[in-house]
């Protein structure tokens, strides 16, 4: 594949994981409860895990949609790479929790993010 074309690709598909980054991050802050497993009650510590959850999160979308706006393709490697290995780690807490949605989706977004990073890395320039 052609480099700009693999550019492409690797935006959109990191473009969109860093929206799916940034989004949850900002359910959990507006509404923790959300974010627990079913039956939970949220109280402090459920908004502290969230804000933490934020602190990590939306600067890593924020850093993403700058490198994809500046056309850095080094940078939206190595930060796609952080994100798909992200994705990896939310499933193990679907996996954690039993809930399927929050195993599958993760897991799905995650394989195509490395996907996208493989086929940047190895585009011809």
């Amino acid at each position: 594949m052609q480099f700009r074309n693999a550019m492409r690709f690797a935006s959109l598909v990191t473009g969109f994981n860093a929206l799916v980054l940034g989004s949850v991050a900002v359910v959990g802050l507006a509404n923790p409860l959300m974010m627990l497993p079913v039956g939970s009650v949220a109280n402090e510590a459920a908004l502290t895990f969230a804000i933490y959850a934020a602190a990590r999160s939306l600067p890593l979308a924020v850093f993403i949609l700058v490198s994809i706006v500046m056309r850095f393709g080094r940078m939206l490697t190595v930060l796609g790479f952080l994100a798909g290995i992200i994705q990896f780690a939310d499933m193990w807490v679907g996996i954690h929790e039993g809930d399927l949605g929050k195993t599958i989706a993760p897991f799905a977004l995650g394989c195509l993010q490395l996907y996208a990073v493989w086929v940047l890395q190895h585009s011809k320039r």
